[in-house]
Formats: C-alpha cells, sequence, structure tokens
C-alpha cells in the first residue's frame, strides 16, 4: 500500500488510474482545478462522484498545480507523485499558447521541486507521442530526436520532459519518469476525441467527420493498457530521468478505424471530408522496446476489443444537451 498524489485525478487517464490505485488499496489524494477545457468539468464531476460513490477514503481537493501554495499541503506524506493534470488539445493550443505553456511546463517544475523537497522518490509525469512530430522517423523510439514539435501543446510537453530533466540532476536519486501516452483511448474519454466522437456520431446516424482522405494513421492505445504502464513505471522505474513510450505499437489509418467502428456499432458508415488541422502529425506509431525491456509492460487490449468498451460506454451515457 502506498499513498499516492495524482494530479488531474478526475479527468479521463486520472480516473481510471486513481480508480486502480484505490482499487489494490493504496491512498490516493487527487488534486484537479475542474477547468472546463478541453476536458468539460461536467466529466470532471461525474467522474469525481463516482470515485467517491465507489472509495468514500479517496480525497479529492480543487487547485491548480501552478498554485505552490494550494499544491505543498496535500502532496505531504505521498510516497507517488503521478502528475497528470494539464492542458490536452493540439489543436486548441494554438489559440492559447501562453496558457499552455505556463500549466503544462510550469505546473510540472511546481509538482517536481515539491517532490524533491520532501524527499519523494517516484515522480512520473504525463507526456505525449505529440512530441515526436513529423520529423521523427516511425516506429518512433525513445532516443529518437524530438526537436520539431507541431504544435505548442507538443512543445510544451516536450519543455516540461527537458525541464523535468535537468531538474533531475540535482535529484539522480529520484526515479523520475516521462510517459509519452500515443492516442489514449477508452470510457469516459474526452467527446471530441476520434473514436468516442466517431462511436457517438454512427449510432446517431450522422456523417462522420474525417480529416483528409483518411490516410493518416493513429497509435490507438487503450486506457486500461495505459493505466497498467503508469503502475508498472511507478514500480520499476529507474533512478534519474527516463522516457517511455506507452503505446500499442499497432497504427491504424482513420479511415480504417470508423469502418472497424462502424461494423462493432452494426452501421453503415458515412464520412465528410475536412481540411487537416493545423498541428495533426501524419502518423504516430510506438516502438515499446524499452518499456517492455525495463517496464515488463506490453498493451494487451486490441483495438476491436477495446472499441467495444467505447461503445458500450456512450451507449449507456447519452452526450449531454
Amino acid at each position: 500500500m502506498a499513498r499516492v498524489l495524482v494530479t488531474g485525478g478526475v479527468g479521463f487517464i486520472g480516473y481510471h488510474l486513481s480508480r486502480a490505485a484505490l482499487a489494490r488499496g493504496d491512498d490516493v489524494v487527487i488534486v484537479d482545478d475542474f477547468s472546463d477545457a478541453p476536458y468539460p468539468a461536467a466529466e470532471k464531476r461525474r467522474n469525481e462522484r463516482d470515485l467517491l460513490a465507489e472509495f468514500p477514503r479517496v480525497v479529492i481537493a480543487r487547485a491548480c498545480v501552478t498554485d505552490r501554495a494550494a499544491v505543498a499541503p496535500l502532496i505531504d506524506g505521498a510516497d507517488i507523485v503521478v502528475h497528470l493534470a494539464g492542458l490536452a488539445g493540439v489543436r486548441p493550443s494554438f489559440a492559447e499558447p501562453a496558457r499552455y505553456a505556463r500549466v503544462n511546463v510550469e505546473g510540472t517544475a511546481v509538482l517536481h521541486e515539491l517532490a524533491r523537497e520532501r524527499g519523494i522518490q517516484r515522480f512520473l509525469f504525463a507526456s505525449s507521442s505529440s512530441v515526436y512530430g513529423n520529423t521523427t522517423p516511425l516506429p518512433a523510439r525513445e532516443e529518437a530526436a524530438a526537436v520539431v514539435p507541431e504544435s505548442p501543446y507538443a512543445a510544451s510537453k516536450r519543455g516540461a520532459e527537458l525541464l523535468a530533466s535537468a531538474l533531475c540532476l540535482r535529484t539522480p536519486s529520484m526515479h523520475c519518469a516521462a510517459l509519452r501516452f500515443f492516442t489514449v483511448y477508452g470510457p469516459r474519454q474526452r467527446p471530441e476525441m476520434a473514436i468516442t466522437l466517431f462511436a457517438r456520431t454512427l449510432l446517431a446516424g450522422r456523417s462522420v467527420p474525417m480529416f483528409g482522405d483518411g490516410s493518416m494513421r493513429r497509435d490507438f492505445t487503450h486506457v486500461d493498457d495505459i493505466v497498467r504502464g503508469i503502475l508498472a513505471a511507478a514500480e520499476r522505474a529507474p533512478a534519474g530521468f527516463r522516457e517511455y513510450n506507452l503505446g500499442s505499437s499497432a497504427p491504424i489509418e482513420l479511415r480504417a478505424l470508423v469502418r472497424a467502428i462502424a461494423d462493432a456499432a452494426g452501421v453503415k458508415p458515412a464520412v465528410v471530408r475536412e481540411p487537416v488541422p493545423l498541428g495533426d502529425v501524419e502518423a504516430t506509431f510506438a516502438d515499446i522496446t524499452r518499456a517492455r525491456n525495463e517496464l515488463g509492460w506490453a498493451p494487451r487490449i486490441p483495438l476491436d476489443e477495446g472499441l467495444k468498451t467505447v461503445l458500450r460506454w456512450v451507449r449507456e451515457h447519452p452526450a449531454s444537451p
């Protein structure tokens, strides 16, 4: 049993991680600011209610990770910090680049410093496959150059990695892992993300919006596999700074994804073409050799099984009007 601080713990990945940690007996303290974008505040409140109903002992505090004074007392006594809070989304980051830099980079610095001051030895934080951009050879390996970000979001995540790597020079005994998540999906996903959006659209009998000719490829990774990867990194990541790809290592074209969701839903798909948005990369494809060798982790949930969990969720939880 451990005491785990989870920032962003009522968000999509944060909810699933907090629930898994609580289910195995850990004490969990969640820090979340309940902001409305990009993950809707209404979804966060539902996640909060569901966690409290199942695990009344969970502690949920409202605070922003950039607010050192608010976060400091909440981190006291923690054995592990899992820093998932931050602003996600490639497209909205162009509208608010300063906000993305402040929350994603400064927030990581605040949490890392607080952990160092308290002697916390295990610090994990959410990075992204977006750090690779379009210039990294695929499948992307952690040691490959990640120097041409395609969006302010990608730049902020890479900036957080570089900052954590530098800070670890002062605390080489800290086990600090940057977890590069590859297109995470599953129940409770952000509503505008591809799989959940496509599922709701197809079930409603509407045409699916598809960017470009549908040849963009994404390495979709089920949230349950991501949670296992986070827990594995908390247990096995070595001292010092280390990046890990957490992906399915099985990319699929968007047009094939639409067909797969339609087949699973038992409907005929129709699509409407839209321009490729600024900042979207052509493909994501994870090389997971390092995570397999060092963390003993590999994905278990194939896409066809994962899609069923999303379809079940959207059928049981209609979209808010």
